[in-house]
């Protein structure tokens, strides 16, 4: 049994050895082709479906305990903060991240925001506009469903703006997250990557079942007709966004249960390169407690 037990043991090891390089098999680098990346594929990950979700049970006390330390360091307006974007075609699985991920956190240091078709006001001011407003505070965990990079895919593929318009947002992209990191944001770009097959099957179980008609929208199936160009317009976002300091992360998204654990190790990864201490006392401890004993 001993023996047994020692093998088991070392299994899960060698399991978790893996796991610790997620980070570094997903993370773009130059050459990166979104085709030749199977979307069922689990990089940098051996285990299955109940392995995975015992994986992120077993870390949620370590997240718990690093996001409470940046939110306290957080609390006199200076510190870091950490902005997580989340892309991805329509069913790739963003709302399972907003539940399985974001909400295994404490929300008092989390700000979500899911951006929609841009306002009438919104449209009359530079699309970077709307998401410097919506940038996090020292301390907080941001998080974008859909973002900033709408505006070089759905403008990109439907022709909302010319060319040349686009074109130059990459630029103006990488200059704004650069404009971030100064400010003490660290982004963590992720594309949940699903293919065409996986999608159609998620629509056709929304049709299928009265509890999931909210989330089926018509709209979705003309926009696989736009398949083929969406996914040249996120090929030319990852050759022309994924910078040193700032990389994307894709993630195969056929597996739900996979996408969700890598998301939350990406996640955790910063916040152990990020390290936050407890903020120090502001007044003195020892004279607190005098008083604290006299009442």
């Amino acid at each position: 049994m001993a023996k047994k037990n020692a093998k088991k043991s070392k299994k899960k090891d060698a399991k978790r050895a893996s796991d610790d390089s997620i980070s570094s098999a997903l993370r773009v680098t130059p050459g990166f082709q979104l085709s030749d990346l199977d979307p069922t594929a689990t990089p940098a990950f051996s285990g299955k479906k109940q392995d995975a979700a015992e994986a992120m049970e077993s870390t949620r006390a370590e997240i718990d305990d690093l996001q409470e330390r940046l939110y306290a360091g957080g609390r006199d307006g200076d510190g870091p903060a950490i902005l997580l974007v989340v892309q991805g075609m329509d069913t790739s699985g963003k709302g399972g991240i907003m539940r399985h991920v974001v909400g295994a956190v404490d929300p008092q240091g989390v700000k979500l925001h899911a951006f929609k078709a841009p306002t009438a006001e919104e449209r009359r001011h530079p699309f970077l506009w709307r998401i410097r407003r919506e940038l996090p505070e020292p301390g907080y965990i941001g998080v974008f469903d859909r973002s900033h990079y709408e505006d070089v895919l759905v403008v990109r593929v439907h022709d909302l703006v010319p060319p040349s318009t686009w074109g130059r947002r990459y630029g103006q992209i990488n200059t704004f997250e650069r404009s971030a990191n100064d400010k003490g944001i660290h982004l963590i770009k992720v594309m949940l990557h699903i293919s065409a097959d996986e999608q159609k099957a998620r629509l056709a179980e929304r049709l299928e079942r009265p509890d999931k008609y909210w989330k089926f929208n018509p709209g979705d199936i003309d926009e696989r007709e736009h398949w083929d160009h969406y996914q040249e317009a996120y090929q030319a976002v990852l050759d022309k966004t994924s910078t040193d300091e700032n990389p994307w992360y894709v993630v195969p998204a056929d597996r739900k249960w996979y996408a969700r654990l890598a998301v939350q190790q990406l996640l955790l990864d910063k916040l152990r390169e990020l390290d936050p201490g407890w903020p120090d006392a502001d007044f003195d401890v020892a004279e607190q407690k005098r008083r604290l004993a006299a009442t």
